[in-house]
């Protein structure tokens, strides 16, 4: 499929693994964080994919939307963070994966 060739949703393929691991150990009053956090990377991931069968501002408009579910993963990892659920590297390295994928979608749009 095309979209498997796009470097962006490889790596928003590999963020998602990354919090589908970080989820194992979320449980309790941190199951909120937890569900959106899977619900928010898989979308990253899906509107990659529906995006890149689009033509156009339709596929602008699913990366839009990939992005901005990227921008709410990197706020949930900092909740996390800032209450001490995870460490910082691990919030550090979450984000870097959302770092590469924001700027690459930024950079899809624009082209289109």
């Amino acid at each position: 499929m095309d979209h498997e060739k796009l470097d962006v949703y490889q790596v928003s393929l590999e963020f998602c693994t990354w919090a589908y691991c970080l989820c194992k150990n979320l449980s309790g009053v941190d199951r909120h964080a937890r569900d959106q956090l899977l619900r928010a990377s898989q979308s990253i991931v899906l509107n990659i994919a529906e995006g890149c069968g689009r033509t156009g501002n339709d596929r602008k408009h699913f990366y839009k939307i990939s992005s901005g579910s990227a921008r709410e993963c990197g706020a949930i990892i900092d909740i996390l963070e800032r209450t001490s659920v995870i460490h910082i590297q691990d919030a550090n390295n979450g984000k870097s994966f959302l770092n590469r994928v924001i700027a690459m979608l930024t950079k899809m749009q624009s082209l289109l």
